[in-house]
């Protein structure tokens, strides 16, 4: 009887081991799919671009180019109007900071400052690294009134993590009131974290959101206070995010240069020509009864997005202030940027989809102006469409039929390229241009001088005719 205890107890522990290695299995490939699926439809769509130009007609192909045309032409006018109307923010901002400076002094007195709560959310594997130093600078350098302030780190790990966590504990007995250190179990996203953290009830009026890897600048918090005291309409006040690590690698050089055209142009200059603006998920400051009755939808991908669009459709009234600056770290590696990217562009799908009918409706407790419904279709319909779009500049095949391209290039030209046994491509680009004049006039170049020597051989032989017609005479 023991034996046979025994064989069914080790039979249950094989069948045990062999479900946790299929469970294992099954996480992996899910991962896998999760992961690579963006990466294949990619490729997918290029190749199915490529069979949809080779199958189409000359009239098809012709529409289609002139759509991309329109298109690409529309994206580059609003970006020239937005960097245009972008410069007057830039210019309030610099001229209150030289106020400041001039009068040493803030337009508010500290008493009548705001409470602030600054939550800043870290995923302890991923940023074990540098989450002390987070907590320290923002400890240490946040210049804001003390009894007004508190430093809130929310983590969620699936593992402990010693001695790190331990140390956390330590830092906030140190800080006292000053810093809350709080470990959400069971959650599995930045979303989790923050929608506990607004069951709490700590007494504070403003709430500010910050990833593990920002450092605030130092009167980060008291500009946004200012900006809320100034105008009581604002419920959301959204920072400018600038890149500190951008000499690293070439990626994170490129990612600087995109976060100053989205954050000190694209942002404030949209946020004037159409009237309204957004959270973008970090350097995020809100009205602390409206985040805690909004929540974080952890179901989205990009669930800052997703909740600045359903704000801005609750009739809720966001602005950029470019004084509220906060220095983040970019990707490094091209995996985890493309890894970002994907994640980006899946949650802006996802929110597009969702929130595409704000262009036709109303808030609760009000209308949308002309301005702002055309803002909405430029946001989520046009700027979806135009990265398809973008890319049939690099997808377009290179085309043999001379009735295909005629409408495009000039017929003269079509017959000049027929004429030396070249190929002109459907769609050229600028460069592509440039090469074909170089060939066509070093061609030109090249025939004029044959016959410029033909002319001399011909001369040549002349003379020598009338010299022997000479010496006969």
């Amino acid at each position: 009887m023991a034996e046979e205890f025994k064989g069914g107890k080790a039979a249950k522990s094989g069948f045990r081991e062999l479900m946790n290695k299929l469970d294992t299995a099954v996480k992996y490939s899910s991962n896998w799919v999760f992961e690579w699926t963006p990466f294949i439809l990619t490729i997918c769509y290029w190749v199915a671009s490529i069979c949809f130009y080779v199958s189409c007609d000359e009239g098809t192909i012709k529409g289609f180019y002139y759509f991309f045309m329109v298109i690409n032409f529309y994206i580059a006018a609003c970006t020239v109007i937005e960097a245009f109307l972008g410069i007057s923010p830039l210019r309030d901002a610099r001229a209150a900071a030289i106020r400041v400076n001039t009068c040493g002094e803030f337009p508010t007195p500290d008493d009548l400052l705001p409470i602030l709560d600054i939550v800043i959310v870290a995923y302890l594997p991923n940023e074990q690294d540098i989450v002390k130093d987070q907590v320290n600078y923002a400890l240490e350098e946040i210049v804001y009134p003390r009894e007004k302030l508190r430093i809130n780190l929310l983590y969620n790990t699936p593992k402990p993590i010693e001695p790190l966590e331990t140390e956390l504990i330590e830092m906030e007995k140190q800080h006292g009131g000053l810093l809350r250190v709080t470990k959400v179990v069971g959650s599995k996203s930045k979303a989790d974290n923050l929608n506990f953290f607004f069951t709490l009830d700590t007494g504070a009026e403003i709430i500010a959101v910050f990833d593990c890897d920002h450092f605030p600048h130092p009167y980060n918090a008291r500009w946004a206070a200012e900006r809320f005291i100034a105008d009581p309409t604002v419920d959301i006040v959204q920072g400018r995010c600038i890149v500190y690590n951008s000499k690293e690698t070439f990626f994170t050089r490129m990612i600087a240069l995109e976060f100053d055209k989205i954050y000190a142009v694209s942002h404030p200059g949209r946020s004037r020509l159409f009237s309204f603006g957004l959270f973008c998920g970090s350097n995020g400051y809100w009205k602390a009864e409206l985040l805690r009755g909004h929540q974080m939808h952890g179901h989205m991908l990009c669930e800052d997005i997703d909740s600045a669009l359903r704000a801005y459709g609750e009739g809720k009234r966001a602005v950029h202030d470019m004084n509220v600056k906060s220095y983040e770290m970019a990707p490094t590696f091209w995996m985890a940027f493309w890894k970002q990217r994907m994640r980006w562009t899946q949650g802006w799908t996802q929110a597009s989809i969702r929130h595409a009918h704000m262009i036709w409706d109303n808030p609760p407790n009000g209308t949308r102006c002309l301005s702002e419904r055309y803002g909405l279709l430029s946001l989520i319909i046009v700027r979806e469409l135009s990265y398809y779009l973008v890319t049939q500049n690099y997808t377009s095949p290179r085309w043999n039929n001379l009735s295909t391209f005629r409408t495009i290039v000039p017929i003269s030209s079509q017959l000049h390229a027929r004429n030396q046994n070249r190929e002109i491509p459907f769609l050229e680009s600028r460069l592509e241009i440039l090469n074909r004049h170089l060939l066509d006039t070093n061609h030109e170049l090249r025939t004029k001088i044959d016959e410029l020597e033909a002319w001399k051989k011909r001369c040549g032989e002349l003379k020598r005719e009338n010299e022997g017609l000479g010496r006969e005479n």
